[in-house]
């Protein structure tokens, strides 16, 4: 259905040369629809009674309705492209101030673009301006499609005449994923102050002006833009490769985007395709990871972004493997030397990377193994080595034995653990070093019948510790 209104013809052709550009498809828009990513553009509609107002070269509902059905129009032919129409203000009449005037006019699906025309092109103004309203019920047009990129493009006259607060209400709708940041196109001066801080605003002076912010936003809907991530190492060189790249919406939170990072046949880092309607926040997966917030890319165009992640590895390994003894592979807590947060759980004999840096080990042995301000070099390795454990075999005269085991070091008793006093027999595995059980009998009734037995442990040995206790 086209429409005609031959006494700007001429104009219109010349707003639409922009159009035309949308057959040009890149190959951006092709690896979308290759993908089945669907794009659903909502327009919601102004049709309050202001919209029968002259501007320019007729009334601003006739434009709204030769532009809006151009662009429709151009978006008919992609495959992965749905419009839906919303309007408010079209039934009810301006005195009776109806904020629930506001109306799904055609839903989302394939080939609906002549109905969307038709029902544009019998619209008559009459209604308030219920925006806020609108904006908040568009959230139910959208199917419920977690893959789809949904938009909310709306066209408004005057602010909003109904109770509401449209930028909360976009904030909420945007952190819970129902759309992208909407497009505000206002076709009245003066009102960037009330929608600015609800999406992206245009404000169009005039025909030509509404026409370019009409395909500016369909051309971002359209069309991916392209970045470079380069991933620096400490003297900002481009080495860094193989580290997740996440990209999270900034205001959702939603993880949209998942790449590793490698460098292509040029060398260089590859080129990730993206949703250029989206702020991101963009972390490599390093350890600890690395953070850019808010980060934005131009539609089209293509963007360089440059992280710090310089790293090294670090190896924590036994001084010697012993062919007698199946060595156990004990986790490393390795922190953040600032705060001690544990930033990663290594097991023993492994080698992770790291970013360089100091950080504070914690080898969850028999004692525990600490070893502090542990430095990871820029593209070496930091070997740290520790002794292997050996073996203590208790047996108790009784099963009733209640006591504790205890490390000597410097000349100070450090707990390590209770015996277990239900078991007659116990094995532990304990880092070489001097040791000590302090133990009673529980039927015991004299803390003077307490014992205290020590023992010594070597790499790689077997000590038996045997305990006898008075019970009288």
């Amino acid at each position: 259905m086209k429409f005609s209104f031959p006494k700007y013809k001429s104009a219109i052709l010349l707003l639409f040369l922009p159009v035309c550009l949308f057959a040009q498809t890149n190959k951006q828009t092709a690896d979308r629809q290759q993908n089945n990513e669907k794009t659903r553009i909502l327009f919601v509609v102004d049709c309050s009674h202001n919209m029968n107002e002259k501007w320019q070269s007729d009334t601003k509902i006739r434009i709204t309705q030769v532009l809006l059905s151009n662009i429709i129009d151009s978006l008919a032919g992609y495959d992965n492209v749905e419009c839906a129409l919303r309007v408010f203000g079209n039934e009810k009449d301006y005195t009776s101030a109806d904020c629930d005037d506001t109306h799904l006019l055609v839903p989302f699906y394939r080939l609906n673009d002549d109905n969307i025309k038709a029902k544009l092109k019998a619209l008559i103004p009459k209604g308030t301006s219920a925006v806020a309203k609108s904006l908040e019920k568009s959230a139910e047009d959208f199917p419920k499609d977690k893959s789809s990129r949904n938009i909310v493009v709306m066209i408004v006259d005057n602010i909003d005449k109904c109770d509401g607060d449209i930028n909360q209400i976009s904030k909420s709708m945007q952190q819970s994923g129902k759309y992208i940041k909407p497009f505000i196109i206002g076709i009245s001066k003066g009102m960037k102050k009330n929608y600015d801080a609800c999406g992206t605003y245009y404000e169009a002076k005039g025909e030509i002006d509404f026409s370019k912010a009409l395909n500016m936003i369909v051309k971002q809907a359209l069309h991916n833009t392209t970045v470079q991530v380069n991933l620096l190492n400490n003297k900002q060189e481009i080495t860094e490769t193989d580290i997740p790249l996440m990209f999270y919406d900034n205001e959702s939170g939603q993880l949209r985007y998942s790449f590793v990072h490698t460098f292509n046949s040029s060398g260089q880092s590859d080129t990730l395709q993206i949703d250029p309607l989206i702020k991101y926040d963009v972390v490599a997966m390093t350890i600890p990871p690395v953070e850019k917030k808010n980060v934005s890319f131009e539609a089209g165009g293509h963007s360089v972004l440059n992280l710090p992640t310089p790293q090294g590895t670090l190896y924590v390994k036994y001084v010697n493997n012993a062919k007698t003894f199946s060595p156990k592979i004990y986790p490393i807590a390795v922190k953040k030397i600032s705060n001690n947060e544990v930033i990663n759980v290594q097991p023993l004999n492994t080698k992770t990377k790291y970013l360089t840096g100091l950080y504070n080990l914690e080898v969850m042995t028999l004692p525990r193994l600490i070893i502090d301000s542990v430095e990871v070099s820029q593209s070496s390795t930091t070997t740290i080595e520790i002794p292997e454990t050996g073996v203590a075999r208790i047996e108790k005269q009784k099963s009733d034995i209640t006591g504790s085991i205890f490390v000597v070091k410097d000349g100070k008793t450090q707990w390590i653990k209770d015996i277990e006093e239900a078991a007659a027999k116990e094995t532990l595995d304990l880092l070489p070093g001097e040791y000590l059980i302090v133990a009673k009998s529980k039927s015991s009734l004299h803390s003077a019948q307490t014992i205290t037995q020590e023992f010594k442990i070597e790499s790689n040995k077997t000590t038996n510790i045997s305990l006898v206790v008075k019970t009288k």
